[in-house]
């Protein structure tokens, strides 16, 4: 039987304890959730980290930095996933679309992988999307993902590719063409978020058909 891999997202990207009173929100809390998640089965965990005090999406390494600790202490077994994605979300302002608004927040390569090069966990994602995602539009350009993909390998830490629409496989197919990406690659297939891929089994099939050969 073909092994099936588990992540677990324990806290998600934007959700607060506004959407659900029982979300992890301190580095301990996070970190307990992540090892309970692998005692029940999960394999890996993705994080995001919150500000302990306001419960707000946060980036800070410190707080990455505890959750790591923690987890890693603990003797779990669980692979730890970091994210990447924060730092690639444009607003436009209502009054004027060339203007960011104020859920913008586009960051350099270095700063969005800071954590990922500190900490070097097992694993950390790589957004290859460009899209409108919420009230948001997400956009990470080539040129953005093949720096964070290098620094991501220089740390010895690998990629998970996450992927929304067909697109950004063929990006990826891309990046595994001309080298900043290495094989064998390992995708997250993302399915539900609107404007991307439908979920549907139909779209499954289909999507797997896009990826390359010895892909995860």
């Amino acid at each position: 039987m073909t092994p099936t891999i588990i992540t677990c997202a324990v806290t998600g990207n934007h959700t607060t304890r506004a959407h659900h009173p029982g979300l992890p929100v301190t580095p301990a809390e996070i970190a307990e959730a992540c090892i309970q998640a692998c005692a029940a089965g999960a394999s890996i965990a993705h994080i995001h980290v919150r500000d302990p005090i306001t419960g707000a999406p946060s980036i800070a390494l410190e707080h990455y930095a505890e959750v790591v600790r923690l987890i890693r202490a603990s003797g779990s077994r669980v692979l730890i996933n970091l994210t990447t994605g924060p730092g690639g979300r444009y607003d436009p302002s209502e009054d004027d679309p060339a203007v960011p608004g104020p859920r913008t927040m586009l960051l350099k390569a270095e700063r969005r992988v800071e954590h990922v090069v500190s900490l070097q966990p097992d694993l950390c994602s790589l957004d290859l999307n460009t899209m409108w995602f919420g009230p948001s539009a997400v956009i990470n350009s080539p040129k953005i993902v093949r720096e964070m993909a290098g620094m991501m390998y220089e740390a010895g830490v690998k990629p998970e590719l996450e992927v929304f629409d067909s697109g950004d496989i063929g990006l990826a197919l891309d990046l595994l063409a001309d080298g900043t990406l290495k094989s064998p690659a390992l995708f997250q297939i993302v399915m539900g978020v609107k404007y991307g891929f439908v979920p549907t089994p139909q779209t499954l099939l289909y999507v797997r058909s896009l990826l390359p050969d010895g892909c995860a």
